[in-house]
């Protein structure tokens, strides 16, 4: 019957299906609907659930959800007798004790733990032995209680303010319990809670019938033993007990509970039985209790008119059972249960005082067994054997003996290693070391001790750890660790208090700081917990994973275990606070084994909470989540651990994600650890690492310590600050701690406005300390608000530990604070989704930027890297639709310009070009706001962690403000050319058709002097040829100009507004100047520099500028050359150009070379030599290409044919279509296919197969540089490094060449477009050959003229047809307009195929790409070449997207003796990597430092717009560690230098690593 009446009421509940302990603690951690819900209860299964979301927030009104929320709006004041009628109460309401069985009863082990634990911290009483148990048998719940740890002081402790701490099962602690007899009137529980507060303001540890549901009466709590603990906290006039004591409370009365009631008098210090009256059942039960004249005590609740037969049932057991009167007390009527509770009081000191035997609640074991209880712990004896195990290995050793022996990977080795890896970043110790010999001696030091590792083998300890983890049974995994928690945790408490103690006291007395270091290394090494054999598993990972040997199945399989463990609730350590390191493998794998294990699906929104040590951030995590962290621990433990929270599938859209990732940490500002040196850096790094992993930051404030708090600020703000930089935006909120009153908020404005000028004042420490000046104030870093960001959270403890229970205001503060966090998870769009892999690559680069001491200089992470390149790809490709769209929209204006017919007035064709530039303004604008907006949209996406990257945005704006510049000027230049060259065409065209004209007057005269004979071809041919020569013979061609004095005049320009008039004057004739070689000479360094009397820095400044003049001039060679190549004539503007190239690299230059005017004068004075010549060839090139007599003999066949047709009056209508194609269509075709040609290949190109070689400046390094290391050349690498603009122009020309070549592509190109022109001229031919009416023109004559206009007309847009040409080709023409056009298409056709043949069989592509009018090669250039920039100490090229950025930065840099750096001394190239210099203590001096020396820590003093961050590993630069190694010899004699000291490491380095360092500078691996 009773199992009915508990299904009954499990059904009530809604717990029938959880029962028997179905009910996890996994599930309740759950982030879900209902977890966080704090709607009212609005039917009687909603009871449950209320009662345990209050409970986990130790929240101590959880009790009171035992009813509806109808029945509160219940009329109590009616008299209505229905409204009192026990059907009602059943239905709505539960009795608290009965709903707290129910729960019980479907917990498993484990959240029966966490039930018990919050219930004690609460103050409640907490189940003892549960009714209903195992197989219908009760339980003692020792296993629930045994999580529950306590601290109390007895008296005897009060002086020397010592303490006890103990799990509560552990503790030898008198007990005394409380039964009641059938019919006793008197509530046991509110007298206990009466007895445990003395008077003072009582607190409900025992549900009595005056709370509410008290009342309603029990279904299945009768049986229940509920146990607390009265505790001392060593002041006397406080505490009621000097020693602790524990109260049971039997519910139901003895006759029914026989079996409870034995147990707890047999276990118990006295039972105290409360009765009214003593029925003759009862009487047979007291009286065969043995010994109870010490152990039994009677309360009488005595009532007015009792019957007398009350009194002598009473009297009657007194009597049998030979109880002493002092062991009976009666409760008067005219007393109150205050008053009455004192007289128990007394009788249970005085019990005490005769020091009676004690049992721990552990001892109560057999006794429960012996009477037929069973024990919720015998389920877990398999697990709780192997604990013991592990601890019997303990022993009687000291604890860092045994960890030396069975945890040996984690002690001196791993410190050592973490100490090195810092080193590596750091080169602090080099001493009078090279430094890369230094870096290669620490990385051999670090292969050394994990080869040493390499050779353990597992101990016996964690043979038996990893064998009981492995199994498959979550349960058992879960029972041994707890059990293994608990059984270390009392062992650390046993060992570490006096060491502790002699800690505390010499941190008090501040003296002997190594004598603190010594005791919290001891301190460390004697601290033993789970997390240390965890820890060790991933060390034993770690190594074996990183060996030759290939580890075994059990070693592969541990990060699954630990995602298991991970994903059943259980942390992990992330960074190890010992060795101040994080195991990177172990974590990656087991993070990854965790997101493989949810399918991918691992979005993560991370939360920390950071504060001073013991001002109760575990606690505020704890209390919000319902989680364990600890909170007080006998042992010392340091770092960061993370919990996983998983989202219920409810919420995770709402989230936006699938795990809650919780990270606590160690205290910051330990007030014990504040005497060590390395104390605020730890601090720092520790900050720096949590905050930057996480998506809310929690700031923890206890009020009492203002300086504490002042420097947890110092801390933080540095860690906002350096997320700032890297693109990472954290929330962050402050939580007051300790803050009573309800005006709270309000009364403490003030104190939030002095801590945002703290903040303020702290981030502008912060800023000048990272080198941030624009950084002002602390909203500057991230959105705060003093109203939103700031939380006032009363102390948690309600009274005076341990006594006092939770404090509710504390679980609603938090419970306020939680909400709210969850609404910012919600609405803050600004967070960035992560899932587990990216949160890995956060968590190493994060971590090696903390390892050196510049953060801001030092940060590299993949995940910035990939998202910077893929804008630095999209931005290419807008870049690149931006130029097309305004080159082609350049082409249509150049067409435009050329169709123009203005005949001489040359001031209608600078007004068209002058609106054609205002029209280009505007298009240019255009399509720089298109590309803006794209830029928006882009950071608008969060998809692509486009926020790592925010700070990039001004810098990829500026560029499109550089581009609209670059572009204008270009497109400006360009119509000024087209004008210039059609205004030179046209004089040559005037004097052209003037000759034309006299030719063609002469051929009429000769035919008319001819008509009236009869003569053979050949004679006419003859008289042709007499005419012809004589008429030619007195043509000139166009006058020569003098370019000798246009570019000494453009150069003049250049120098305007600066005194050079005596150094410029001598010079008048450029031809004779530029033929030899340029030698830079003393005269052309800065007086600055020549002062210097070291030789070898006066000759190495001295080489410098020769190489520096000899690039410039190739440069500007290679510019005439391709210039001089073009079919136009020479432009002032080429020169000015010119001009501005030689400027922009003494612009860059200068602050290496410190050259003078002087140098300048002399370089532009050779360069403007060379040029002359370059660009008079071109002029004469011109000059001959459009010489009168030239021209006509072009067309003197054509003119004897038409001689000859008129004279024999043949039909020449064909030939005529022929001449009209050949001499008009064709040039038009090919110029058409040539302007488009240019765009054609570049799109070609960056659709192809290779187009992921421009797609971004980086990758085109990449490709350059791998392309070098096959071809093994030396001189491709002096070239590369020495002149590689040079190099990168020369690449991609070769590189269009070879993609031309490939599969006819060329040729493709040329069909296709004269595909397209041929298919709109045939069109036009139809639309030319109708009238206005829309009726085919006239088959006369004068038609074709007509036709011709038309079809002018119909291609302006496309072509270009000469009207010269058109004369010449239709002189005399005789034919009618149908048959013309006929042949005209015809003759088309003709040409198609003329064309195709001529393509196919054309071989010379550069030829084609040097004379196009948009070079594919120079728009490619622009595309990957960037700024130009080189880093001032390695040479190595910028990468940085766009052109005007703010700061220049490389993938990868290289030895500084590839860019000529050479020891002053010995004469030897540097080795070092400028890499390593810039995070060492050396020192350099060049000219930009006025040859002073000066750190390479603080290069950016004088180079503040280059980034060098630190190599990501020491195989980072292996590339061009192997470049070096296999040409050193060969760099020095071309530098004229000795080679380099090589690292014996790097010999090893093979082609292969090398490429795979190249791979991984450039994030390029899984890619290609």
């Amino acid at each position: 019957m009773e199992d009915i009446g508990l299904l009954s009421f499990l059904s009530k509940l809604g717990l029938e299906k959880l029962y028997p302990n179905k009910l996890t603690l996994q599930s309740l951690l759950e982030i879900n609907k209902d977890n966080i819900s704090d709607k009212d209860v609005e039917s009687v299964e909603d009871i449950p659930w209320c009662f345990l979301r209050k409970l986990f927030k130790i929240n101590a009104e959880c009790r009171t959800c035992i009813h509806t929320s109808s029945n509160d709006d219940t009329n109590d004041d009616s008299l209505d007798v229905d409204l009192y009628t026990d059907e009602f109460t059943e239905d709505n309401e539960v009795n608290p004790l009965d709903l707290i069985t129910a729960l019980f009863l479907c917990a498993d082990s484990f959240l029966q733990q966490e039930m018990s634990l919050k219930m004690s911290m609460c103050q409640f009483s907490v189940p003892l032995i549960l009714p209903f148990g195992s197989q219908s048998q009760s339980s003692l719940m020792l296993w629930a209680l045994r999580d529950i740890l306590k601290q109390w002081r007895p008296h005897d402790m009060s002086d020397s303010k010592g303490f006890v701490e103990n799990n509560i099962v552990c503790a030898n602690i008198p007990l005394f319990s409380f039964v009641r007899l059938k019919n006793c009137g008197l509530s046991k529980s509110q007298l206990l809670n009466y007895l445990l507060c003395s008077g003072r303001q009582t607190h409900n540890i025992f549900i009595h019938r005056d709370m509410e549901g008290g009342t309603v009466s029990r279904r299945i709590a009768n049986g229940l033993v509920e146990v607390c603990w009265y505790l001392p906290c060593g002041t006397a006039n406080l505490d009621i007990f000097p020693e602790p004591i524990a109260f049971a409370n039997l519910r139901g009365d003895v006759s029914e509970t026989l079996d409870h009631f034995s147990f707890l008098f047999q276990v118990s210090t006295a039972t105290f039985v409360f009765l009214d009256k003593v029925e003759e059942t009862e009487h047979r039960i007291l009286t065969s209790l043995e010994d109870v004249r010490s152990k039994l005590f009677f309360v009488v609740n005595r009532k007015e008119g009792d019957p007398h037969e009350n009194i002598l049932s009473v009297k009657k057991t007194m009597e049998a059972l030979e109880l002493p009167q002092s062991h009976v007390k009666t409760k008067d009527p005219r007393v109150n249960v205050a008053k009455f509770s004192k007289k128990l009081v007394a009788t249970i000191k005085s019990t005490l005082a005769d020091k009676p035997a004690t049992m721990t609640i552990e001892d109560m074991f057999d006794k429960a067994v012996e009477l037929g209880l069973s024990v919720d712990e015998c389920q877990s004896d398999p697990q709780k054997t192997a604990a013991d195990e592990i601890m019997k290995g303990i022993g009687v050793r000291s604890i860092p003996v045994y960890k030396k022996q069975q945890l040996p990977l984690q002690g001196n080795n791993w410190k050592r290693l973490a100490k090195l890896e810092k080193e590596e970043c750091r080169l602090k110790k080099a001493g009078g070391v090279e430094l890369e010999e230094y870096k290669s001696e620490l990385h051999a030091e670090k292969l050394s001790i994990r080869k040493d590792q390499s050779k353990y083998k597992l101990s016996k300890a964690m043979q038996s750890f990893i064998a009981s983890l492995t199994t498959t049974e979550k349960e058992k995994r879960d029972f041994f660790l707890k059990w293994m928690k608990l059984k270390l945790d009392a062992n650390s408490r046993s060992k570490l208090s006096e060491l502790r103690n002699k800690f505390k006291e010499e941190c008090r007395r501040n003296k002997n700081k190594e004598l603190i270091s010594e005791l919290d290394q001891n301190l460390l090494d004697s601290s033993l917990g789970i997390e240390h054999y965890m820890r060790e598993m991933g060390q034993i990972y770690e190594v074996l994973w990183s060996s030759s040997t290939k580890p075994d199945e059990i070693i592969c399989n541990l990060p699954e275990i630990a995602a298991e463990m991970l994903l059943d609730g259980h942390p992990l350590e992330l960074l190890d606070g010992d060795a101040s390191n994080i195991p990177e493998t172990w974590v990656t794998d087991v993070l990854m084994e965790l997101h493989r294990k949810v399918g991918e699906k691992s979005r993560l929104k991370v939360l920390t909470v950071l504060g001073v040590q013991s001002t109760g951030k575990s606690t505020l995590l704890n209390t919000m989540f319902g989680v364990q962290f600890p909170v007080s621990s006998g042992r010392c433990t340091r770092g960061a651990f993370m919990l996983f929270l998983r989202i219920g599938e409810d919420m995770q859209r709402d989230l936006n994600c699938d795990f809650i990732l919780l990270i606590d940490t160690e205290g910051l500002k330990s007030s014990d650890l504040a005497q060590l040196g390395d104390s605020y850096e730890h601090d720092n790094q520790l900050a720096t690492l949590v905050i930057g992993l996480s998506d809310v930051t929690i700031i923890n404030i206890a009020m009492e310590n203002s300086t504490e708090m002042k420097d947890v600020l110092q801390i933080a703000a540095h860690a906002f600050l350096r997320m700032k930089h890297v693109g990472k935006k954290p929330v962050c909120h402050f939580v007051h701690q300790n803050v009573a009153g309800v005006s709270a908020h309000t009364m403490n404005m003030a104190e939030r406005q002095h801590l945002l000028e703290q903040l303020n004042e702290m981030t502008q420490i912060a800023a000048e300390m990272e080198r941030q000046p624009s950084i002002k104030a602390f909203t500057d870093v991230l959105d705060y608000d003093v109203e939103k960001n700031n939380w006032y959270i009363p102390g948690l403890w309600h009274g005076t530990p341990p006594m006092a229970p939770v404090n509710t205001g504390y679980s609603e503060a938090v419970a306020d604070l939680k909400n709210n966090l969850f609404e910012i998870l919600k609405s803050d769009k600004n967070i960035e989704v992560t899932q587990i892999p990216e949160f890995l690559e956060w968590m190493r680069s994060l971590w090696k930027a903390v390892k050196y001491e510049n953060f801001i200089f030092s940060f590299r992470n993949t995940l910035v890297a990939h998202a910077y390149d893929n804008l630095c790809k999209e931005f290419s490709q807008w870049e690149w639709t931006f130029r097309k769209d305004v080159l082609s929209w350049q082409t249509a204006a150049e067409l435009e310009i050329s169709n123009a017919e203005h005949e001489a007035d040359i001031q209608l064709w600078n007004n068209l070009v002058e609106s054609k530039k205002s029209e280009a303004s505007k298009e240019i604008r255009n399509q720089k706001t298109n590309m803006m907006l794209k830029l928006q949209e882009y950071y608008k996406s969060k998809d692509k962690h486009v926020n790592l990257i925010e700070k990039y945005k001004a810098d990829f704006s500026k560029s499109m403000d550089s581009l609209e510049k670059e572009i204008t000027h270009s497109v400006n230049n360009k119509l000024d050319c087209v004008l210039e060259f059609i205004l030179n065409s046209k004089k040559a065209q005037d004097i052209q058709r003037r000759y034309r004209d006299m030719i063609e007057d002469k051929v009429m005269k000769l035919l008319s002097s001819c008509k009236d004979t009869t003569l053979s071809d050949d004679q006419l041919t003859d008289v042709f040829e007499k005419m012809w020569t004589g008429t030619v013979v007195g043509i000139s061609g166009l006058k020569e100009r003098d370019i000798s004095a246009c570019i000494l005049e453009q150069l003049w320009k250049n120098f305007t507004n600066r005194n050079v008039n005596e150094e410029l004057q001598d010079i008048k004739d450029l031809n004779g100047i530029g033929k030899g070689s340029f030698k830079a000479k003393s005269k052309h360094i800065d007086s600055h520099v020549k002062k210097i009397e070291n030789l070898f820095f006066r000759r190495n400044i001295k080489g410098d500028l020769q190489n520096f003049a000899d690039m410039v001039i190739e440069t500007c060679t290679r510019f005439v050359v391709d210039t001089a190549k073009t079919n136009g004539d020479y432009h002032d503007i080429f020169t000015k150009q010119l001009l501005e190239k030689v400027d922009k690299n003494l612009e860059q230059r200068y602050k290496r070379l410190k050259t003078n005017t002087q140098f300048e004068i002399d370089l532009k004075v050779h360069i403007c030599g060379v040029a002359c010549r370059g660009f008079l060839q071109m002029h004469r090139k011109f000059l001959l290409k459009n010489n009168p007599k030239t021209q006509l003999d072009k067309y003197k066949t054509q003119y004897l044919s038409d001689f000859l047709d008129l004279y024999k009056e043949r039909d020449h209508c064909q030939r005529k279509a022929t001449d009209f194609v050949q001499c008009c269509i064709r040039p038009a075709f090919e110029d058409y296919i040539n302007r488009s040609l240019g765009i054609n290949i570049m799109d070609e190109i960056l659709t192809s197969a290779h187009s992921p070689e421009y797609s971004s400046r980086s990758f085109f390094q990449y490709c350059i540089l791998k392309e070098l290391l096959q071809k093994d050349d030396f001189k491709s690498y002096l070239k590369y490094i020495c002149n590689y603009e040079i190099y990168v122009k020369d690449w991609i020309f070769q590189h269009i060449h070879q993609n031309m070549s490939e599969q006819k592509t060329l040729y493709k190109l040329k069909t296709n477009n004269l595909e397209v022109i041929l298919h709109k001229t045939t069109k036009a031919i139809k639309q030319a050959s109708t009238g206005e009416d829309g009726l085919p023109l006239p088959d006369n004559n004068e038609s074709i003229t007509v036709f011709i206009n038309n079809l002018r007309s119909y291609l302006v847009k496309d072509i270009s047809i000469s009207t010269e040409a058109v004369k010449r080709a239709l002189f005399q023409i005789r034919s009618t307009c149908h048959p013309f056009t006929k042949s005209l298409t015809e003759s088309l056709n003709d040409l198609r195929d003329q064309l195709q043949e001529e393509f196919s069989n054309f071989e010379d592509i550069d030829e084609t790409l040097n004379n196009l009018p948009i070079k594919p090669q120079d728009e490619l250039f622009k595309r990957v070449f960037g700024c130009g920039q080189q880093c001032p100490f390695c040479k190595v090229p910028c990468e940085a997207g766009g052109k005007d950025h703010r700061q220049h930065h490389a993938a990868v840099h290289r030895p500084k003796g590839l860019g000529e750096y050479r020891d002053e001394y010995s004469q030897k190239l540097n080795e070092t990597l400028c890499t390593t210099d810039v995070h060492s203590e050396r020192l350099f001096k060049n000219t930009a430092t006025n040859w002073e020396w000066h750190p390479y820590k603080e290069y950016y003093t004088y180079y503040p717009d280059w980034n060098i961050p630190p190599d990501r590993s020491i195989e980072s630069a292996d590339y061009w560690k192997y470049v070096l190694v296999q040409y050193n010899d060969r760099f020095a004699q071309k530098y004229k230098a000795k080679p380099a000291d090589i690292p014996e490491a790097w010999r090893r380095i093979t082609k292969e690593q090398a490429l795979e360092s190249l791979k991984d500078a450039f994030n390029v691996k899984g890619q290609i």
